[in-house]
């Protein structure tokens, strides 16, 4: 069973990866900010009696329910104001007044982005998920630790029980073989 200090510890060492991980998920920092800080203290209140290894499994679980949860909190939310919002039209009698035409989309939001931009951008994301699946599962693990989870060498190397070499030449190999594969399909990043 985790001791207080033990569950301290591991949420202290966890918390600026689940935050980079929830900010990349809802690209808003505030929102992101309350789905760890909620994932946190759910861990905490149901599964803080749980042992100190089960932690970090149990710990991703809860943070991609809460990420999951709050699109669909923001699902229902944007509903229900576009359905109020067709209601606020202007006393003054304009009838055909459109809420869509009044409202401009903020630079750099996913409203201003393109239906194209946002096409060609999951097309572009689904093939560097298919090509870090084609990877070999050590230079995968490597990989996704180091860039995606955000973990020193010393904390890879650790968790894939190798050498602080060894994860080194794993993410060389698995850089340069998603930058040849991406380069073949047109896509330069």
């Amino acid at each position: 069973m985790a001791t207080d200090k033990e569950l301290s510890d591991f949420l202290e060492n966890v918390e600026r990866r689940a935050f980079k991980q929830a900010v990349y998920a809802v690209r808003k920092d505030e929102a992101a900010l309350d789905i760890v800080q909620d994932a946190m203290i759910k861990l905490a209140e149901k599964y803080g009696d749980k042992p100190v290894d089960e932690l970090p499994m149990l710990f991703q679980r809860i943070l991609q329910n809460t990420i999951h949860d709050f699109f669909r909190r923001e699902k229902v939310r944007n509903t229900w104001v576009s359905l109020f919002s067709s209601f606020g039209g202007d006393s003054a009698g304009q009838e055909d007044f459109d809420v869509l035409e009044s409202l401009e989309a903020q630079d750099g939001s996913e409203a201003a982005e393109s239906s194209a931009d946002k096409v060609e951008r999951e097309q572009t994301l689904t093939l560097i998920d298919a090509e870090i699946q084609k990877l070999p599962t050590r230079q995968r693990e490597a990989f996704l630790m180091r860039y995606w989870q955000d973990m020193d060498v010393a904390e890879t190397a650790a968790a894939m029980g190798c050498s602080e070499g060894s994860v080194k030449t794993h993410c060389s190999r698995a850089t340069h073989a998603l930058a040849q594969a991406l380069r073949a399909k047109g896509i330069t990043l």
